[in-house]
């Protein structure tokens, strides 16, 4: 055991990963490309299969409930011929006994036929809801093939998150080395005779108090009222940095909803469309709203703070060992994490909001709020619709490029004339793993744009159905596809 332990030197360890990533860093690279262009086609993909895909998803998921309600049938058809009744079987700790009773199939078998029930009538009674739910992600896919920008915005939120990080960074470092230093003279002898030591900040001399000694940093100087205050400056820091860092993913937010919202608005796409509509979105939230967006950053950042307080307590009272303390912090922290995730949501819309009109925070989250409350069977359906293709999205652009990285990086795939050999990686899994991760960053990073396209749409395709009528002076700016879902059209003007 000794030697297994002595044998496994974490130096040795990290020197090895470090030469693996040296010699395969070029086709780690590749396969992240390979990546972003997956997401890329898949996005653009979803304007002609978007409806296939949806259905055959929705299909897939009858069927197997379809399956399961056999195959409980069929297991419970089989223990009643037997006569095995849990009346025979008692209480048990065992639970595997209870899957051999049919009394367990056929609470089985009720449980997955009402489930498989209600999700049949709830399609038959929403079928025309997601069938607006999938012409607005055509459309939504069609928006981004006209601004590709859009696409590779998140790199400017990732750079200035960067920035935010950094600065926090430095202040906290400079905050906590910013007393004078107090050094101590030691003797390196000390036996030596008129060797003494000494604390001191600016008189630690060796040479004057003992020849054989050196001066050995202590610590930072605590005291005075700026030393004494160091902790809470430190806290002033980090909620500005966590200001900063939502203030930075609401301007993202913004700038994306203003060029999505220029494409829905304009009556004649892509002639109507104006030139580089995401320079001028975020040109406009520079200028503009700045405060709107400082302002919903702040009340997301409170509650934030609040969470990261009550996780300290939780941390310092776990060995209290008191029930109803642990059961009070749970259901805070539940109740804040709640909150929290829905002031998100009002947020987002809010964004939305501003970047429309132009009003301020609470008057864009009071409309948006308002807006969706009137539609609200809608936001579900869109909502869980769009969830599923995202999800399926990033199973298959991070499953396929890791299985592909497996492969390669395994040695079970070997191109021609490649140079580059799986013998001379020591761990083969760490560039996998490393393209595994990049992959699914890179697909959040795209799909994250294409989910704010999706709600921007569909934002403004409520907007349009509730300020226009189609008439010559308020003509609707909806697709075709979509006015011939809902059965409306724009009278032409004499």
């Amino acid at each position: 055991g000794r030697d297994v332990v002595n044998g496994f030197n974490a130096r040795d360890v990290g020197v090895r990963i470090f030469e693996d990533f040296a010699s395969s860093w070029p086709w780690i690279i590749v396969g992240l490309v390979i990546a972003m262009l997956v997401s890329l086609l898949f996005l653009l993909l979803l304007r002609f299969t978007a409806p296939i895909m949806i259905w055959v998803l929705i299909v897939g998921l009858l069927g197997a409930g379809a399956y399961g309600i056999y195959h409980c049938y069929w297991e419970y058809a089989n223990y009643k011929q037997q006569n095995a009744s849990i009346s025979t079987v008692g209480l048990t700790t065992n639970l595997q006994v209870y899957l051999q009773v049919q009394e367990t199939w056929l609470a089985f078998l009720i449980i997955i036929s009402v489930a498989e029930a209600i999700i049949l009538l709830t399609l038959i009674f929403l079928r025309t809801r997601i069938l607006i739910a999938i012409a607005l992600i055509q459309e939504s896919s069609k928006a981004i093939g006209y601004m590709m920008s859009a696409l590779f915005y998140p790199l400017i939120t990732f750079v200035l998150l960067l920035v935010c990080v950094t600065y926090w960074g430095a202040t906290a470092l400079y905050l906590a080395t910013s007393g004078a230093p107090i050094y101590k003279v030691v003797a390196l002898n000390s036996t030596l005779s008129g060797c003494k030591a000494i604390n001191g900040t600016a008189d630690c001399d060796p040479q004057v108090n003992c020849p054989s000694a050196s001066c050995i940093f202590i610590k930072y100087n605590n005291q005075g009222l700026f030393q004494r205050n160091i902790f809470n400056l430190q806290i002033y820091n980090a909620i500005a940095f966590l200001w900063c860092a939502n203030f930075v993913i609401a301007l993202g937010q913004c700038t994306l909803a203003g060029a999505f919202a220029s494409y829905y608005w304009a009556f004649s796409k892509p002639g109507d469309i104006p030139m580089f509509p995401v320079c001028a979105s975020f040109m406009r939230s520079i200028r503009f709203h700045v405060g709107s967006l400082a302002f919903g950053a702040l009340i997301l950042t409170v509650v934030q703070i609040v969470r990261i307080i009550l996780e300290y307590i939780d941390h310092k009272t776990r060995s209290a060992q008191n029930p109803c303390a642990r059961f009070l912090i749970c259901c805070l922290k539940c109740c804040f994490w709640c909150l929290e995730k829905f002031i998100k949501f009002i947020n987002r819309n809010a964004y939305i909001m501003i970047a429309i009109y132009g009003k301020n925070f609470c008057v864009s989250a009071k409309n948006a709020f308002k807006l969706l409350m009137r539609n609200v069977i809608r936001v579900v359906v869109l909502d869980k619709v769009t969830d599923l293709l995202l999800f399926f999205g990033k199973l298959l652009v991070v499953g396929g490029v890791g299985v592909l990285s497996f492969f390669f990086f395994s040695g079970r795939i070997v191109l021609p004339g490649n140079t580059f050999h799986t013998e001379t990686l020591n761990y083969y899994w760490m560039p996998i793993i490393t393209v595994v991760f990049g992959s699914y960053f890179i697909a959040h990073a795209f799909f994250s744009v294409y989910n704010m396209c999706v709600d921007t749409l569909f934002l403004c395709f409520l907007e349009d159905l509730e300020r226009n009528d189609g008439s010559a002076e308020k003509p609707y700016f909806m697709s075709k596809n979509l006015m011939k879902i809902l059965n409306k059209s724009n009278k032409s003007s004499k």
